[in-house]
Formats: structure tokens, sequence, C-alpha cells
């Protein structure tokens, strides 16, 4: 006798070819997480029986299979007009009569327990070859929304079975190797939560481009959940950092608003559409869709469910919008980073071009070729291998037709959309929520697609050159010095962190305020007292934050606490601002503030600028950033950089400065370095070193100072040399000093990147540790090891 349906609640993975990965993961949770935290919404499930018992009827299945086995799915045409004669056969068929009243029983229950027949439910699809960990199977069946009454459930399981035959998913399993009879599905009838009125959004127990392990990366987005699926909408992002996050401390590392431009919610009782778009208010969008606490407590399911199935999970949540709570709708295994090999590819444009538009950029790959602009699916034969593919939204349909493509580009979308799971799938470099790239790329232009510059994904005019590496991690040779690295776009750190290091030698704050902030500290502490059109300029970049003062505090820690979990347990020490007077200028209302020097290289800069009356308060907010990640966050991995300390007098003050704001030298295991790099630090190392535990060499104002040379003229550029015996007296002399007194000294400038026999030269002095640029960390190190050998 055929067993036609199943409560979730008495389900669990070993279901899964009954039930479906979906349907089995859900009564997984239901079963095992509920009583630790993690709100899974009940239901019931067809099953695979029963699917199969449907199709038998009336010989429907050998109907199909004839059809599939003549089908050709390259043939874009072809697949175009089966696929729906197929659907079309499955509408027509008539429940066998077990099936239909198993669902009217099991439906008569659901009401029972609801108290009530105005409830809403989601009819969602289940595959019994879906959620695989090494095939994600995402969104090839339909799920539908809000559906009311028995005679639409009904009507929408039979559209679940039928969308087993979407042009898409005939596709996907042919191209993923699955025999289409061996493939079932079940209908999972599950209680709607109202997200419609409150947010939701997708979650991976990992960073889903670099596939680092100790963060969740949460996306949330008002609405139903199927807005940020399928791509309609940029959605908020946030990373939380599980070490912290278990170590009861406030453990979000970086929140992104989104557009969040239009919202899905339900629609009228008598239309016949179940749900509506509607446009979201421009004040709500500026907002964060959920709270700090509502961040957390999502991760802190995710990391439940990681940690039952053992393995990184891709999660749909929502928020009920009359209760109040977060519940977990879907969880699968994510099928792509998590299979990553230890190898480290490395893609790096070799020159570049004019910025026609950017986006979010998914993977970490490079892709040019000629640009095809798509408007709807019916041109998608248009586009012919190694094309660039740029369309409004791609949803899976697009699935045959993206694989060809050598990168994908939309204007909408965030880095959880569907068109994303399966660009990183393909491994073909996209880049989503570019707003505007259907307009400003023309049909058939050259492109270069980068996604290999961080969370920003460039579109390029032209067919740039770019290099493309692979590097292979499985054993790095032992070196007599620490090899770090350079780092300062938090963007990147996750992925930079996959190579060997031994931490951050050099993380500058003023990529973090140019490109996370944008405005001058100034401004903001006097915010209420701009001109109208700076505050209407600015009022934008803070409104999802307290106040003005806490966006840029926020917006450092941020920053710094991205870099400091990256590279946890290593050392990151962070360099406080070294703006110069004219890059201050370049923030927005930096004019209002900023000195004109003659040359700002050797003015207003470093430690003077810290100790400055008018300039003070602005240090503080650093301070207060460092001490938010330090103190707060438990990240004391983090240890203080200053940059530019002229005389002694400066090194006490700023010392002081720095106790006084709480970073006292000692404190929590803090340790405070001094960037050695004037001649006068080198001549009175001996004393420099009374208020710092250690000298981190910078060689470019080094050879600048001491050579007595504009590093940024190119009338002298080539008496630059940090090689010049001048200059490696100097540093001698830094480092000997250092060894002396049995402190740190490494070297953070450039000249270890550009020139191995410098770094050899370093490695022979004695060096504690070389940061270097992490696309010369491989390199440089391999090369010390073999000098390492004539020691």
């Amino acid at each position: 006798m055929t067993d036609y349906v199943r409560w979730l609640s008495d389900l669990g993975m070993d279901d899964v070819p009954i039930v479906g990965g979906k349907n089995a993961s859900l009564g997984e949770m239901i079963q095992n997480l509920t009583d630790v935290g993690v709100q899974v919404p009940g239901g019931f499930a067809t099953t695979a029986d029963a699917y199969r018992e449907f199709l038998a009827k009336d010989g429907l299945d050998a109907r199909i299979r004839e059809a599939l086995d003549a089908l050709d799915v390259d043939d874009v045409a072809a697949l175009a007009e089966v696929g729906p004669r197929i659907r079309g056969w499955v509408m027509e068929q008539p429940f066998p009569e077990g099936l239909e009243s198993a669902i009217d029983a099991a439906y008569t229950k659901l009401v029972e327990e609801a108290g009530s027949e105005a409830v809403s439910w989601a009819v969602r699809s289940s595959a019994t070859a879906e959620d695989l960990p090494d095939a994600s199977f995402a969104g090839q069946q339909e799920t539908f929304l809000n559906v009311q009454g028995l005679d639409n459930i009904k009507t929408r399981i039979k559209e679940v079975f039928a969308s087993l035959f979407n042009d898409r998913a005939i596709s996907y399993r042919v191209h993923q190797g699955f025999e289409h009879h061996n493939v079932a599905l079940s209908a999972g009838i599950q209680r709607m939560v109202r997200s419609d009125l409150a947010a939701s959004g997708v979650m991976f127990t990992l960073d889903t481009e670099s596939g680092f392990r100790d963060a969740v990366f949460i996306t949330a987005s008002y609405g139903l959940g199927e807005m940020v699926v399928q791509g309609a909408v940029n959605p908020d992002e946030f990373y939380v950092h599980k070490p912290t996050l278990e170590a009861g401390r406030p453990a979000i590392l970086r929140r992104s608003v989104g557009d969040k431009a239009v919202r899905m919610v339900y629609n009228d009782a008598d239309s016949d559409q179940l749900v509506r778009t509607e446009p979201v208010p421009e004040a709500e969008q500026l907002r964060f869709s959920i709270s700090d606490a509502e961040v957390e407590a999502l991760a802190k399911q995710a990391m439940l469910i990681e940690r039952h199935y053992g393995r990184p999970m891709d999660i749909e949540w929502a928020k009920d919008g009359i209760d109040g709570r977060l519940y977990v709708v879907q969880a699968r295994p994510e099928t792509v980073q998590s299979r990553s090999g230890n190898v480290i590819e490395r893609y790096t444009l070799q020159e570049k071009g004019e910025v026609l538009t950017t986006g979010r950029s998914i993977g970490n790959r490079i892709g040019a070729g000629a640009a095809k602009i798509v408007n709807s699916i019916a041109d998608m034969h248009r586009v012919e291998p190694g094309d660039v593919l740029i369309t409004d939204m791609t949803d899976p349909d697009w699935e045959p037709v993206m694989k060809r493509a050598a990168a994908i580009v939309t204007n909408r979308g965030g880095r959880t959309c569907h068109a994303a799971i399966i660009a990183r799938e393909l491994g073909v470099p996209a880049v989503v929520g570019c707003n505007n790239a259907t307009e400003v790329v023309k049909d058939g232009q050259a492109v270069t697609v980068s996604c290999a510059e961080g969370d920003t994904g460039f579109i390029y005019d032209g067919k740039l050159d770019f290099e493309h590496k692979r590097v292979e991690l499985s054993a790095m040779p032992e070196i007599p010095v620490k090899i770090m690295m350079n780092v300062g776009n938090p963007d990147r750190a996750f992925a930079f962190a996959a190579t060997p290091n031994a931490g951050i030698g050099l993380a500058r704050l003023e990529f973090i305020i140019n490109n996370m902030i944008g405005i001058h500290p100034k401004a903001l502490l006097e915010y209420d007292q701009l001109p109208e059109e700076l505050r209407a300029q600015i009022a934008p970049r803070i409104a999802a934050y307290d106040s003005p003062r806490e966006f840029y505090v926020a917006k450092l820690a941020e920053g710094i606490s991205t870099l400091a979990a990256a590279f946890a347990p290593n050392s990151v020490i962070v360099r406080m601002s070294d703006f110069k007077s004219n890059e201050y200028a370049n923030l927005i209302a930096g004019p209002r503030y900023e000195p004109e020097e003659e040359n700002p290289m050797i003015g207003f800069r470093g430690a003077g600028r810290y100790v400055a009356d008018h300039f003070r308060e602005c240090f503080e907010l650093e301070c207060e950033a460092l001490k938010r990640v330090r103190d707060d966050m438990g990240l004391t991995n983090v240890e203080i950089m200053i940059p530019f300390v002229r005389t002694l007098g400066q090194a006490k003050a700023v010392s002081e400065a720095l106790a006084a704001q709480g970073l006292e030298r000692g404190k929590n295991g803090l340790r405070l370095i001094m960037m050695c790099e004037l001649p006068s630090n080198a001549v009175l190392a001996d004393e420099f070193l009374e208020y710092f535990d250690g000298f981190s060499i910078g060689s470019n104002d080094m050879t600048q100072l001491t050579l007595g040379l504009d590093r940024d003229s190119g009338l002298v550029a080539d008496y630059f040399d940090e090689r010049d015996p001048a200059v490696k007296k100097m540093l001698a002399m830094s480092i000997a000093a250092c060894r002396a007194k049995g402190k740190y000294v490494g070297i953070c400038g450039q000249g270890p990147s550009d020139h191995k026999d410098f770094a050899d030269w370093l490695l022979k002095q004695g060096i504690s540790s070389i940061s270097l640029n992490p696309d010369t960390v491989i390199d440089t190190w391999l090369y010390l090891a073999e000098q390492a050998k004539t020691l």
C-alpha cells in the first residue's frame, strides 16, 4: 500500500528518498533542534511513492521519458517546446484516489491544529536528488506562497509536480549527470511565516566567496524571501564571527545597507495572484531591515544547524511580523566553497580600463568577452560561448545559457540570489546588483568583468589582460622569519587569510576611512553645524546608524574587526590613520577642515595630528573603535601602530593620549608598535623604544627622507631605491636596537614585495617579520626558503 503523506515532525535525513532533501531536512531540524532554539514551522509532505503512482497512472511516465530521451537540452528552442508540453500533461493528470484522500485528511488536521482555516500555507517542492552535498538544485522547482484553502493547495501540489519538468530543471539534471526518471518529487505543505509584515533572507555558515569558515554570512530584506532568493533586491548584508559569538560577546563584523527597493507581500484575497510586490519607502530602504540582536540570534541558529549536520549550510530564514520570532524555513548543504581544495586561485588584472559600472562580486575570478544585453528569456539564444551575459535579473530558468558565458552581470540581486549560487557552481564570475548595467554597457561592446578586487565587482571597458595563477598550499617550507601581509581592504580579508601567513603586519585605517566611510571625521562630529547641502550629501550614508558619530566609530570597528577575525589568532597590527592633509581634503567636507600645504608628505600627518588640539577629537574616535574591537569583542590580536613619530616628545604624548583613552600599553595584552620611517627614529632608536614594544619599518618614507627625495615626483623617481647603502644603514641600526632590547621588529614597506634580494638582506639582518603585499607572499616565501639554506 502506498505511503502518501508524512508529517514533517516524523521525518529525518534518512528519509531523503521518501520526501526529498528539503522536506527531510525540515523534519530533521524539527526533531533534533527545536529544543535548542531552532524554530521551524510544521506541516506535512507528500511522498516520492505518491508522486510515482501519480505519474504511472495511464502511462504518463512513459510518455515523459520518451519525450526527454529524444531531447538535446543544449538546443534552447527544442527545450522551450518540450518542457511546456510535459508540464501540460502533468497538470491534466488527476490525482490517484488514495493520494487525494490522504491530502484531505492531512489538511483537516492542520486546520484543527491552527484553530482556523484562515491560515496561509507555503507549498514547496523537494526533489529526491535535491540539496545533496555535491549539487544544490537551487530553485529548480517551484514554491508557492500564501496558499489558502484545500482546493488551492491541491492545485499547487500538482504545479509543484509539474515543475520537475521546468526547462531549467531538465537542463540542470542533464548537466549534473542525474537520470530524469531517478528523480522524484515531494510537495511540502508548511505553515507560512508572516515575513510579508517583517523581513526574511538567506544565511550561509561560511563566507560564500572565500570559503572562510569562522563567519556566518546573513542577507536580509523586507517582505517575503522570494525577493532575496530570486535576486530581485539588493539586500542588507551582515557577517558574524562565530568564535566571538560563542564567547558571548558582540560579534557582528560587517554591516552593509542594501537598496531593498521592493518587497513581496500578500495580495488581496480576491486577486488571482497570491503575492505582489510593492515599493519600499525610502526611509525604510536606508535603514537595516533587522536589528543587531536579530542578526546575532540568526547566527546562533545557523551555528546550531551547522553543528548538527557537521558541514557548512545554506539556510533560508524568515521573521514573523505577528509574533516577532525568527524561523528557519529551509536548510541545505552549501555546495561550492565547502568542496574547495587546498589550492589558491589568483586572478590579477594586468592593466586597468574605464569603469563602466560596479556591483557585488561573486567569486574571485575575471572574465572578458563581448557583452550581450539580454532583456528576456526569449533572447537567451543570442549568448554565444565566451560572451558576457548582461541582464536585469537572472533566475534559474537561465541556467542553460549561464554556463556558456565568460561572465554574468545583473542590475539586481544580492550575493545569495539564485543567479549567484548557480554562477558559483559553474565557476563563472558574476557581478550582481549593478542597477544600471543594461543602460551603460552597449550590446556587443568588449568588456572585462573583474571579481578579483574584493566585495565590489567592476565592469571595465575593453578586453583587458589578466593573469591566472593556481598555487598548491599543501606544504610551505619552514623559514627563519615570519611572513605577514599588508592588508587594508576588509573586503579581501577572508580570501587573503587562506594564504599562509603569520598575521597582518600593516592594516591601514586610511583604506577603511576612505572606502567604508568617505566623510571627514570632523564633519560627523559637527554634523548639526554643517551647511544644508553637506548634510543632505551625508545623511543617506549615515541613516542606518544611531548618530553621525556612531556611524564613524562603527564603520571603523567593522573594518578592524573583520581584519582581526580573518587572521585570528595571529597578530593584526593596525596603523592609526596616516592621511596627509590633501588626502583628508578628498573626503566629503574635507576642504572645510584641512590646511593647504606645499608638501603634505612631510606636513601635518601621523602622530603630530593625534596630539594637535583641533584633531584630538578625531583621534579619540579611532581609539573608541579600537577599544570596541579589543575590549568588547575580545579580538585582542589587534595591536596598535603609530605612524610618523618625529620626536621623542611626540612619542611620549601619543603614548599618554592612548592610555587616557583606555588603550594603555600592556593592558589586556596590548602591544604598541611604532612606524620606524624617519632618520630620527633610527638615530634615536633606543630612546624611542622606551615608549613602544617594537618597530615596524616603513621603507618607503625612510628611503624618501634618508635620500631627500619626493617619492611622488617623476623627476627623481630613478633615485628611489630601498637598497641604497644609506637606507640600509638606517634599517640595520633600527633592527639591531630592537634585537638588543628583545623587542619586535618587522618591515611593512613596499621594498620586500618589489625586491626579493632586499627581503633576503633583511632576513640576514635578523628581522622578526616581513610584511608583504598578498600577491607576493608565496613567491617571496619560496625564495627565502632557498636563501635560508645558505645561512
